[in-house]
């Protein structure tokens, strides 16, 4: 298995000094840089419907990358977020405002895709894929002097790296690949995660040594679809992926739990009773990964704009901090103040 993932590894390496040895005035380069800041305030005293005051501030940056050629295009695309919201939820005398600090974005997601058109919009396209974070994430209980605080991940804890041998059937506004080749390494770089418990996945099989990343070989889905000015200055875009481990259900060992190697998933048990009595597809559902995206974006001048954004996950490589389980949900609106840097086609 490692050796598949490296050898996908190398041919991205290969096929990026082709390109880069090729000559360059067969092709040119479209580049976009989108830096945007938003920034949002409330302030309530002795207000008689009450709330709490909150300043937010998140920094976002999009970039995309691409070269296009004859032959091929290569497309790099580069999202990025990181913001904090400052909440006064201790209302004590003694106790200053805006006295809680607390995570409201964070996002590194990295992505280079090279594509061949074959026929007609169908094509092969190879992916290299990265997502983690920036800093550390927490759990938290109560809030001023008696907040709590537990780190549930960190940079590259969890880190998620994809590369993916696909084929590619591609539209102007939308495209959909497949891929039953297609490794994924789960990285945890910290080892009092790791000590706790979350692990997302990496499986710790020797009690007394730590192991730090899962290699694993499965199957891909991924679609997209980005439309500009759907309405007049409205821009849509949307994205689902699908990842199934081909080594999950070995691993997990439904049929029998004191096989797993999943130590410490207490919430395995109850999987197990839930997934009693259904079908081999059924199974297979509960393993798959989900990560569904959807923003969208409205321009109301040059530099200003209102957005929205929802991000799904559904991962059983962890259990949750709350009710919901595996399902993992953020969502995000407000207006931001945004900057276009683009270079044309030459």
């Amino acid at each position: 298995m490692k050796k598949t993932l490296i050898l996908l590894s190398a041919m991205l390496l290969a096929t990026v000094s082709v390109m880069a040895q090729d000559d360059a005035s067969n092709g040119s380069w479209t580049t976009t840089s989108t830096p945007a800041l938003k920034a949002s305030e409330f302030f309530f005293n002795n207000w008689s419907k009450s709330g709490n005051s909150q300043i937010d501030a998140t920094a976002t940056f999009f970039g995309n990358y691409k070269y296009t050629h004859p032959k091929y295009v290569w497309d790099n695309i580069a999202d990025l977020a990181y913001g904090y919201a400052w909440q006064d939820l201790d209302d004590s005398p003694d106790v200053p405002f805006f006295e809680t600090r607390r995570k409201s974005n964070d996002k590194i997601d990295l992505t280079s895709a090279i594509s061949w058109n074959a026929y007609k919009g169908l094509g092969a396209s190879f992916t290299a894929n990265l997502k983690t974070q920036f800093g550390a994430g927490f759990e938290y209980e109560g809030s001023g002097k008696t907040q709590k605080e537990t780190m549930v991940s960190n940079f590259l804890a969890p880190g998620y790296l994809t590369t993916a041998l696909s084929f590619e059937y591609k539209k102007t506004d939308w495209s959909v690949s497949f891929s039953f080749l297609t490794g994924k390494t789960t990285f945890v770089i910290n080892d009092s995660l790791i000590a706790e418990g979350y692990t997302y996945g990496v499986i710790q099989e020797d009690p007394n040594k730590f192991t730090h990343w899962y290699p694993t070989l499965g199957s891909y889905v991924k679609a997209m679809y980005l439309k500009k000015d759907l309405v007049n200055g409205l821009d849509l875009y949307a994205r689902v992926e699908l990842f199934y481990d081909y080594w999950k259900s070995t691993n997990m060992s439904w049929d029998n739990l004191v096989e797993t190697k999943y130590r410490g998933y207490e919430y395995l048990e109850n999987n197990l009773a839930a997934l009693e009595g259904k079908s081999w597809l059924q199974r297979r559902a509960f393993e798959t990964d989900l990560d569904f995206e959807l923003k969208l974006d409205y321009r109301l001048s040059s530099h200003i704009s209102a957005n929205f954004a929802i991000n799904l996950k559904y991962d059983t490589d962890f259990n949750g901090m709350g009710r919901w389980g595996h399902w993992q949900i953020y969502q995000m609106a407000g207006v931001q103040v945004f900057f276009n840097w683009k270079t044309p086609k030459e």
